[in-house]
């Protein structure tokens, strides 16, 4: 347990000690839905036994934060599928209209930015860290959409990508594949902002993006 972790031992049980650390990875995307969650390596990491781990487990299962089947074990809990779906369904529709919207007025610097954040994409596809990429992935997409001149629909896109962060889910911890096809996909969408494209063309190339991400994560959920 590193320095930079907000748990004073002093004070808590180990259980509570255990409680705190597992439920600040899922929270920050470390341990992603479906992670499993293993006792004997969170008890080694945290240098205790496993008797504190299994009951920090419980005590996130009450929570609803992660579940436990026989012949699998702990993992942290899935997002609700059909809000997840709803969620990226409205998002491809109203995100890809605020870029659209947005490109004529993005200054250079932004778009450079952009072109920044999908080479550090690229860069983290030979040690995927999912957590990592998902958060630079949300940095790439607020750049291009974050000078939309309506306010209602930047706030409607805003929303969407919050509500993503409460379900606490990425397609690119289940398929890590999907990370490749995204970095590309961004290349097109910025090559689009590049050369002036028509507002329909980058509209729908940002819906279909959104749209292809939800379809890999269906597609792994439904086999």
């Amino acid at each position: 347990m590193t320095t930079g972790d907000a748990v004073n031992s002093t004070a808590m049980s180990k259980s509570q000690i255990a409680y705190h650390w597992i439920k600040a990875r899922i929270d920050d995307g470390t341990f992603s839905p479906g992670y499993r969650l293993v006792f004997g390596q969170i008890a080694h990491e945290l240098g205790v036994s496993t008797v504190p781990v299994r009951e920090a487990v419980r005590r996130l299962e009450a929570e609803g934060l992660v579940t436990y089947e026989h012949n699998i074990g702990a993992q942290v809990a899935m997002a609700d599928e059909s809000d997840y779906q709803h969620t990226m369904q409205t998002l491809a529709l109203v995100e890809g209209y605020a870029a659209a919207l947005a490109a004529p007025s993005l200054p250079g610097e932004a778009l450079d930015e952009a072109k920044g954040l999908n080479a550090e994409l690229t860069a983290c596809l030979d040690n995927f860290e999912p957590s990592r990429f998902t958060a630079l992935n949300r940095d790439f997409h607020r750049v291009l959409f974050g000078t939309c001149p309506n306010p209602q629909v930047l706030d409607l896109v805003n929303r969407g990508w919050n509500r993503l962060a409460g379900l606490r889910t990425s397609t690119f911890s289940f398929v890590p594949g999907r990370a490749h096809e995204s970095v590309q996909e961004h290349q097109k969408i910025l090559d689009l902002f590049d050369r002036n494209a028509p507002a329909g063309e980058i509209e729908l190339a940002v819906r279909e993006h959104r749209l292809t991400t939800l379809e890999t994560f269906l597609a792994w959920r439904h086999p």
